[in-house]
């Protein structure tokens, strides 16, 4: 290994440190309670958003972290910005941390400027139409499920002309805000009026050259790669409490791990983990390359797929105590349950899957998977 590899193994590693740190400082069972609504409707509307947390990742430059250094990021490779997508869904993070890293880092490659300001991700529900206009340009739309839409500083969206050509756009403030919902983990998903909302020439960009040519809104296909990294992380946990649950538990005498039922209830969900784990790994290592959009299919695919085997298989295996407000099973499973369909349901995604296969004939299919995995065509 050169010594610039190892450098930048070495500021990887104390990036990753710093995230355990803050996230083991700031995230109290009480934040997380107040967060995720099991305090109480009143205790939620107030603190849904730690100010103090996000001022520290913040000030940490995470928000930046997938960003090139040369453009004010940290300039993490995608593999480890993955990484830490992954601690903040094993963490059950209350912000929209993931969703800043993956959109800064897509505004910068199609050429704007970033700051470190919360900035999210919108879900193509319905089209937004863009037009020129005197102040620059306008939109016309109504978008929802808009993680975080009413309480982050900027937008990430996808619009189209009247030709129908894709436009990535940045919206500074965000559109009228006609209600607020929650997903199943409590976090906030917003429904915005955006007609109207005019946007200046430098905050509509083309997408970057590897993101076109799919016919996928491109913001969503980011939003399902951050979904896929957030549910690595959200399985893990649920993995790793079943298993200690499993050790610790006596039933007849004996821990639970000691029953063959149970433990094939553990080999199934490792094994969904496991093949989970490696779709999104590939996901990561295909960030700014034209293989994105597959990858991305199959990481969300999987990942949603594992999400409903391992959470039914962690309260198999708890019993009645996995479902109580008490045990922290439910914000590992509720997210799991939340993310899968967001950005592009399970059979969404592989819907595209096989129209990508489709398109290129059943003799295409081995060199597809060939380059998909970065060998030679």
């Amino acid at each position: 290994m050169d010594h610039a590899a190892e450098a930048s193994d070495g500021i990887d590693g104390i990036v990753l440190d710093q995230v355990e740190r803050l996230l083991a400082q700031h995230l109290t069972p009480a934040l997380l309670a107040a967060c995720d609504g099991t305090a109480g409707a009143a205790a939620r509307a107030a603190d849904h958003w730690p100010a103090d947390l996000w001022t520290a990742l913040a000030e940490s430059g995470l928000p930046l972290a997938l960003v090139p250094e040369a453009e004010g990021g940290i300039g993490l490779a995608a593999t480890t910005a993955a990484r830490l997508i992954r601690r903040c869904g094993r963490a059950a993070l209350p912000l929209p941390l993931p969703e800043t890293v993956a959109g800064a880092a897509l505004w910068a490659a199609a050429g704007g400027q970033v700051a470190e300001d919360a900035l999210s991700l919108v879900p193509s529900g319905g089209p937004v139409r863009i037009a020129p206009h005197a102040e620059g340009f306008v939109l016309d739309g109504r978008v929802v499920q808009v993680p975080w839409g009413g309480s982050v500083a900027a937008l990430l969206l996808d619009a189209v002309d009247a030709a129908g050509i894709p436009h990535l756009v940045r919206i500074a403030a965000p559109g009228t805000l006609r209600g607020t919902h929650h997903n199943l983990a409590g976090e906030p998903r917003d429904t915005l009026d955006l007609t109207g909302c005019t946007v200046p020439a430098e905050d509509v960009r083309a997408a970057p050259g590897w993101a076109t040519g799919t016919g996928v809104p491109f913001v969503e296909a980011a939003g399902a790669w951050v979904r896929a990294q957030q549910m690595v992380g959200a399985l893990e946990t649920c993995l790793a409490s079943a298993l200690d649950h499993a050790q610790e538990r006596q039933q007849f005498g004996r821990p639970l791990a000691k029953f063959q039922a149970i433990q094939h209830m553990l080999a199934e969900a490792a094994g969904h983990v496991a093949a989970a784990t490696a779709a999104a790994d590939l996901a990561a290592a295909c960030w700014g390359d034209p293989r994105f959009v597959l990858a991305t299919a199959i990481a969300k695919a999987r990942c949603g797929e594992a999400a409903g085997h391992v959470a039914a298989i962690g309260h198999q295996i708890h019993g009645a105590m996995g479902f109580t407000q008490e045990h922290p099973l439910h914000r590992a499973t509720r997210r799991l349950w939340s993310w899968r369909d967001e950005f592009g349901s399970d059979a969404l995604w592989q819907e595209r899957i096989g129209r990508a296969v489709c398109a290129g004939g059943g003799a295409a299919l081995w060199p597809m998977l060939v380059r998909l995995r970065g060998g030679a065509g």
